[in-house]
C-alpha cells in the first residue's frame, strides 16, 4: 500500500517517504521521429500545477467521468514533477497508479493524515529523489496541523520538497506547492507574507520552484507583488515561448482567451523558462478538471 508523508507539530528536516505506484511511462518507447523531444524533456525539468478540483460523484464531471481524461493527459505529459491542489486521498491514490511505478508522490491531508484536501506533489523517481520535505499551514500558527486563524473559507497549506537531479545543471532544487484561500484576501495576503519568509528561511543557494492554485489573477492582485516582490519571477511572463493564454479556471466551460491566470508556476531568477503553457486537454469535449493544468519547461541555471 503507497504510504504519505507523516507530518509533526514543528517545522523539521524529514528524510523523505513517498508512495510508488504502477505503469510504467518509459521515453526508450517513442518512436524515433520524437528522438529530439525525448531528448529535451530529459534534459529539461518539466513542471505541472494542476488543481485536480475535489472528487465527487455529481454529474456530469464525476470522478468517475474525469478521471480517463485525467490519466490519458499526465500519460501524455509526463512531467517530472506536479504541484496538485484539491486531490482527496482516493483521487490522489488513483492518481499515482494511473502514473505508474515511475512516480511517487508526498503529501498529508490539509487536516493531518488522510482527511479533506492535499497538496500531493508527485515527481518521476526516474528523474528526481527527494531529500527532505516538509508542510506547514497557512495562519498564525503554522506548524500546528489544521490551523486556520485569518478568516478563511478553508484550512490552507503549503508542502514543500527538496529534490536531487541528477541530470540538471544544478544538482538540488526546491519545489513548494501551495492553494490559497478562495473567499478572503486578507487570508490570501497573509499566506503571501508567510510563503515569502518561509522561502527566504531556506537555502538561498538553490532554486526554488513554486506551484500553485493562487486564487489571484497575475498581473492583477497584491498577493502576486508580494511573490515577485519575494524574489520569484513568473515563468510564463519568462518563458521564450509559450501557448495561447487561456484562463486557468473555466469551470467546465468554455476556455476564455487571455482570461485571469490565477494558477502559477514561479521560480527564483537564474532558472531559465523555455516555454511555458495553459494546457487545453480535453477528451471528447471533457475537461479533467475545472482548472487547466499550467505547465513549464526549465532549466534550472
Amino acid at each position: 500500500m503507497p504510504l504519505y508523508s507523516r507530518v509533526t507539530r514543528r517545522l523539521g528536516l524529514k528524510t523523505a517517504v513517498a508512495a510508488t505506484v504502477t505503469l510504467p511511462l518509459s521515453s526508450a518507447a517513442l518512436p524515433s521521429q520524437h528522438a529530439s523531444a525525448a531528448d529535451q524533456h530529459d534534459r529539461h525539468l518539466e513542471v505541472m500545477s494542476f488543481n485536480l478540483r475535489r472528487a465527487s460523484t455529481a454529474e456530469p464531471n464525476s470522478w468517475t467521468v474525469r478521471r480517463p481524461v485525467m490519466r490519458a493527459l499526465l500519460r501524455r505529459e509526463r512531467p517530472h514533477v506536479i504541484g496538485t491542489q484539491e486531490g482527496l486521498y482516493a483521487a490522489v491514490r488513483d492518481i499515482a497508479t494511473d502514473l505508474g511505478t515511475d512516480y511517487a508522490w508526498i503529501g498529508t491531508g490539509r487536516a493531518g493524515g488522510s482527511r479533506d484536501e492535499f497538496m500531493a506533489v508527485f515527481y518521476d523517481t526516474q528523474r528526481l529523489t527527494p531529500v527532505e520535505y516538509d508542510h506547514f499551514w497557512l495562519s498564525d500558527t503554522p506548524d500546528v496541523i489544521g490551523s486556520n486563524t485569518w478568516g478563511g473559507a478553508c484550512v490552507r497549506m503549503v508542502t514543500w520538497i527538496r529534490f536531487h537531479d541528477p541530470r540538471g545543471s544544478r544538482r538540488e532544487f526546491y519545489l513548494l506547492n501551495t492553494h490559497l484561500d478562495n473567499a478572503s484576501q486578507y487570508a490570501r495576503a497573509r499566506a503571501a507574507s508567510l510563503i515569502a519568509e518561509r522561502i527566504a528561511g531556506l537555502d538561498r543557494s538553490l532554486p526554488l520552484v513554486a506551484t500553485g492554485d493562487f486564487n489571484a489573477a497575475a498581473h492583477h492582485n497584491p498577493v502576486y507583488d508580494t511573490l515577485l516582490g519575494a524574489g520569484l519571477v513568473d515563468t510564463w511572463d519568462a518563458a521564450a515561448e509559450r501557448t495561447t493564454a487561456y484562463g486557468t479556471f473555466h469551470g467546465y466551460r468554455s476556455l476564455r482567451r487571455d482570461g485571469d491566470r490565477i494558477d502559477w508556476i514561479l521560480a527564483t531568477p537564474g532558472v531559465r523558462a523555455h516555454r511555458a503553457s495553459a494546457n487545453p486537454f480535453s477528451l471528447g469535449g471533457q475537461f479533467p478538471s475545472d482548472h487547466l493544468p499550467v505547465q513549464a519547461s526549465l532549466s534550472l541555471g
